[in-house]
C-alpha cells in the first residue's frame, strides 16, 4: 500500500481515535480526577480501538497487520507516546490551569499522532 493511502486512512482512524480519547479526557478531568490521570485514561480508551482499527483497516495487507508481535510493539509504542503526551499536559496543568492544559493537548496529540505512524508504518504493524 501507498505512503498516501496509508497517512489518509492513519489521519481518518486517527481523527475517530482521538474525538473518543478527547472526550474522556475532557469529562474525566472536569469531574473526577486530574488531568495527567484523565488522560492516561483517555489515551487507553483511544488505543484499545486505534490498534484494532489500524491492524485490520489502515496498514492491513501483504506486509502488515495485526499478530502477537504488533501486539507488543504497539503496548512499547503506545506506553512511550502517553508518556510524552502525558507529560505535556501536565506541565502545561502545573504552570498555567488546567483550562489551557485542555485546551492545549491537541498540540500534544498532533506531535504524538507523527510519531506514531512513522513508527507504525515502518515498525509496528510490519510482519
Amino acid at each position: 500500500m501507498t505512503l498516501k493511502r496509508h497517512l489518509g486512512r492513519y489521519a481518518l482512524s486517527g481523527l475517530l481515535q482521538w474525538a473518543l480519547e478527547y472526550a474522556v479526557v475532557l469529562a474525566l478531568s472536569q469531574w473526577l480526577l486530574p488531568i495527567a490521570a484523565a488522560n492516561v485514561i483517555g489515551r487507553v480508551c483511544g488505543a484499545l480501538f486505534g490498534f484494532w482499527l489500524n491492524g485490520r483497516w489502515t496498514f492491513a495487507g501483504h506486509s502488515h497487520g495485526l499478530s502477537r508481535r504488533a501486539g507488543l510493539r504497539f503496548v512499547l509504542v503506545w506506553a512511550a507516546m502517553t508518556a510524552l503526551n502525558t507529560t505535556w499536559v501536565g506541565l502545561i496543568a502545573h504552570h498555567t490551569d488546567l483550562r489551557t492544559a485542555q485546551l492545549l493537548k491537541p498540540v500534544g496529540d498532533i506531535i504524538t499522532a507523527g510519531l506514531g505512524f512513522l513508527l507504525s508504518r515502518h515498525w509496528v504493524y510490519r510482519r
